[in-house]
């Protein structure tokens, strides 16, 4: 091989040999150097690590120490208002303590005080007892001597005078009853006949029937689709705007108006005949047309009641009296009309009045206004007498009137001759034959329910229904039913007789409990 080839190889070999070792030497120094980097920056964690717990240890130790301090100052802050409350309690106890012992000693004193009256009240009552045993002594004395001169026991002559006293009064006594006696039995009952019959003979009045319905005909079927309108608004706004249910069934040719109140049945049947004629049936002619009838109605009660005022004679009454009045002529009461039954309870009152020689204007006049509570008692509550009353006050009406409207049916005791005659009156005219249709069956059925129904409860003795079914009085067994128990007997009887029967108006119970102590003398 050549030499020189030889030589090259040679040095390219210590070339190579050279950069390995330079790139091993220059690897480790930069490993040593980041070996060195590494180890400063840990040992500077280490001394901030170290820093950091140092402050928190500081701090830390601050906070304690103020906590420590706020809380000596809020455990002193409270030591202090307690012990101010404790001063306040002992100050307050020991104001207590001397109240009490003020009030002990206030007591002792009146102890002492009235132990000495008591002591002066004993020796007060044995003088009295020794005047008593003298007077007593000094009385049987008397008694002896007035025995002697009269020659009679005091017995016997205390028997004596009450004989001769007694005889003398009864026959007095004896004599003026029987006088009264005959003279009431024949001048009463024949004076009080004559002034019924004449009464009665000279008030006849014709009276209307009325229901609780009205029928309006109808001019052919198809009039009922056109009442009805496109799906039911027609009779809607109809029934919305009189309050009136109307009933349109199979019955030909005709339409029926249901409604408890007689002046809303009227307007709806004036509205519907007039719609009827009229042929245009929507929900705005109906609203005009309820408004010209109810209009018409009240036109039509003024008039009615200024009718019922001439034809009775009275004058003076105030407008919204004379309203309610006419609203009568709608208002049945057991089938006779209200308003036709005030106008002949009126003209019986007068006649009557004449008769016995009272003012026969104002019997009239109490007459005419004792039902007029009728007319609104659909709307208020209360019984017409009541409410009748009450509206005789609201418009100034005298005092005679509005005393005779409460006691028309024995609420209250009358006041005057007038009322009691308007009573007579009232009687007459609800009772004759042909004023009201309620048969005798009926009322006495109505009755006999109301005395089944307070019968039916434990503790009822006897029960009886008065003033024409308007009251039933309850006679309890005092030994079975206290006076508490009564109220609540009351209230139940009062609360079946709503739930089984019909009535008009308002139905008064009245319970009594009655005691009674008997002995025999022997």
């Amino acid at each position: 091989m050549d030499p020189r080839l030889i030589s090259a190889i040679i040095t390219v070999i210590a070339v190579v040999v050279a950069i390995l070792v330079t790139a091993l030497i220059a690897g480790k120094l930069a490993v040593q150097k980041k070996i060195d980097e590494d180890k400063a920056k840990l040992e500077s964690a280490d001394e901030k690590a170290r820093n950091i717990i140092d402050e928190a240890i500081k701090t830390a130790e601050s906070k304690k120490r103020e906590a420590l301090v706020e809380a000596k100052e809020e455990s002193l802050k409270l030591k202090n208002e307690q012990d101010k409350e404790n001063r306040e309690r002992r100050a307050e106890l020991q104001k207590y303590e001397k109240r009490v012992l003020a009030k002990e000693e206030s007591v002792d004193r009146k102890a002492d005080s009235l132990e000495k009256r008591e002591n002066d009240l004993t020796a007060k009552e044995a003088e009295l007892r020794k005047k008593e045993a003298k007077l007593d002594e000094l009385q049987d004395q008397r008694v002896q001597e007035l025995e002697k001169i009269s020659g009679m026991t005091s017995e016997e002559a205390k028997e004596f005078l009450l004989q001769s006293v007694q005889s003398e009064v009864r026959e007095d006594e004896a004599k003026l009853y029987r006088d009264a006696v005959q003279e009431a039995k024949d001048s009463a009952e024949k004076k009080a006949q004559e002034y019924v019959v004449t009464a009665i003979q000279k008030c006849a009045v014709d009276y209307v029937s009325e229901t609780t319905i009205s029928v309006v005909e109808l001019p052919n079927e198809e009039m009922k689709g056109r009442i009805i309108g496109r799906e039911g608004r027609n009779i809607r706004a109809l029934e919305q705007a009189t309050g009136v249910d109307l009933i349109i069934d199979d019955t030909p040719e005709a339409v029926v108006l249901s409604s408890f109140d007689p002046v809303r049945r009227e307007v709806a049947r004036i509205a519907l005949e007039k719609l009827i004629v009229d042929g245009r049936i929507h929900p705005a002619r109906i609203e005009e047309t309820v408004e010209k009838a109810r209009r018409e109605v009240e036109n039509h009660m003024r008039e009615e009641g200024e009718a019922a005022l001439q034809e009775v004679g009275v004058h003076g009454v105030n407008p919204e009296l004379v309203k309610l009045l006419g609203r009568m002529t709608y208002r049945t009461s057991y089938g006779q009309n209200a308003l036709k039954h005030s106008i002949e309870v009126a003209q019986l009152s007068g006649l009557l009045a004449g008769e016995i020689g009272l003012d026969i204007r104002m019997a009239k006049r109490a007459g005419l206004l004792h039902d007029i509570g009728k007319s609104i008692d659909h709307e208020v509550e209360g019984s017409h007498v009541q409410i009748g009353a009450d509206l005789c006050r609201k418009y100034k009406e005298p005092a005679v009137v509005v005393n005779t409207v409460e006691s028309h049916h024995g609420d209250v005791e009358p006041q005057s001759l007038i009322a009691c005659v308007v009573q007579a009156a009232d009687a007459i005219s609800a009772a004759r034959p042909g004023a009201r249709r309620e048969t005798l069956e009926t009322y006495t059925n109505r009755l006999k329910d109301l005395e089944d129904i307070a019968n039916s409860f434990d503790g009822v003795d006897k029960s009886f229904a008065i003033q024409a079914g308007r009251e039933v009085r309850v006679m309890v067994v005092p030994e079975k039913v206290s006076d508490a128990d009564m109220v609540l007997l009351a209230r139940d009887i009062a609360k079946k007789i709503e739930e089984q029967m019909q009535y008009p108006g308002q139905i008064k119970v009245n319970v009594i409990r009655e005691s009674r102590v008997s002995d025999y003398a022997k």
